[in-house]
């Protein structure tokens, strides 16, 4: 069973991504989770307010949020009803990012699924702070859906890497099912001018082929310095349902999330992107 948690703040951009879930795990037994994390709502309406008034805040959020998280499940459970499925609600008055950490933590999480911000105003990232926050600090696989993307299933996803980390077996477990279950081709994309690999690369790559052995396999290399713009390239060009990355330590995907400013960030995807976090857990 997967055991699946879904941040949401309630807005169409998080009932998007939940409906994706949905829909991407209907045929396998999984337990969602779906959390509102209210602290930061408490203390920005109570500023200004006492020490009474920001618990008296704290009570009436807490209300708001649980009336709100059992109105969900209930419309959940009405379109989308499914033997296969079940449905938990969890409100917690912390931040986000502390909230998805602690429950990750208690529940044993095997992916979180959030959704996008959309094409920003400044039209150069679809990452909203939030998404960021978690990939960055959570360690725990994310699945982040874009909020204008139509679901189809993911024939075709796009891996890039460059061989060097180890892959964690538990993360591989959950793409080589996701995988399996709809008959996918996965393109491992190695960026490198570099035609012959070290004996780390060739291990890591042949864990990589053992690990994923429901999945159909081809393995690419490219030349080129700028690399978020060649994974772009290759998602339109071939037509790529699904990006994935692992983040790590000296990471491409570490590298361009911890740039100082949001436009420095550069990825512009329009497809689900799962972010592996080769992090210890």
């Amino acid at each position: 069973m997967q055991i699946i948690l879904i941040p949401t703040d309630f807005s169409d951009n998080a009932l998007h991504a939940i409906h994706h879930a949905l829909k991407l795990f209907k045929l396998e037994r999984a337990n969602f989770y779906f959390l509102h994390a209210y602290a930061d709502e408490v203390y920005e309406l109570s500023k200004s307010g006492t020490r009474d008034s920001l618990k008296q805040r704290r009570k009436e959020v807490r209300k708001k949020t649980d009336t709100s998280l059992d109105q969900l499940l209930s419309e959940l459970e009405e379109e989308f009803p499914n033997p296969k499925h079940s449905y938990q609600v969890v409100s917690a008055f912390e931040s986000l990012v502390d909230a998805v950490n602690d429950f990750v933590d208690q529940v044993d999480i095997d992916l979180i699924v959030m959704g996008t911000k959309g094409v920003t105003s400044d039209k150069r990232t679809i990452l909203g702070s939030h998404t960021v926050q978690v990939l960055k600090y959570v360690k725990c696989p994310v699945l982040a859906i874009p909020e204008e993307y139509a679901y189809q299933p993911p024939k075709k996803i796009l891996f890039p890497t460059d061989y060097m980390l180890p892959f964690k077996r538990r993360e591989l477990k959950l793409l080589n099912e996701l995988a399996g279950s709809f008959k996918s081709e996965i393109h491992c994309l190695y960026i490198s001018a570099l035609k012959k690999l070290s004996f780390r690369q060739e291990d890591n790559k042949l864990f990589l082929q053992n690990t994923l052995s429901s999945a159909f396999l081809f393995f690419k290399q490219c030349e080129g310095e700028d690399r978020v713009q060649i994974i772009l390239e290759h998602i339109a060009k071939d037509y790529i349902d699904m990006l994935v990355m692992v983040n790590s330590r000296h990471s491409l995907l570490e590298n361009m999330l911890y740039r100082s400013t949001v436009d420095q960030i550069g990825l512009t995807v329009s497809v689900p992107f799962l972010v592996m976090q080769n992090l210890p857990r």
